[in-house]
């Protein structure tokens, strides 16, 4: 079976993203602990890269995700853990893009 990446994009809210990302962390270790999981972080926009880097920006990161099926994936989309990040913070964010993707 070939593992699922996803690569979501978050926006917060200006001035929010530190607040997002503190309950993002405060949830990780909960989705790490889920079965399938292969592996799940947020990244920021690295400095010093130059002119050919696409920036998120200062109220956006992105969550690097890679579980080992669909299954698992549906899994952790509906667990009771990502359900409470999710009414923590959605009055914090400004847009949430999600692209579940295959190995080409």
């Amino acid at each position: 079976m070939q593992p699922v990446n996803v690569v979501a994009i978050i926006t917060a809210k200006p001035g929010k993203r530190e607040e997002v990302l503190t309950a993002f962390k405060a949830n990780v270790p909960a989705v790490h602990a889920e079965k399938g999981c292969i592996e799940y972080n947020a990244v920021i926009d690295m400095d010093g890269v130059g002119g050919f880097q696409a920036k998120l920006g200062e109220n956006s990161f992105a969550v690097i995700e890679k579980w080992e099926s669909m299954d698992a994936l549906m899994a952790h989309a509906v667990s009771d853990h990502m359900k409470a990040y999710g009414a923590k913070t959605k009055d914090l964010l400004e847009s949430r893009t999600i692209h579940i993707l295959k190995s080409a």
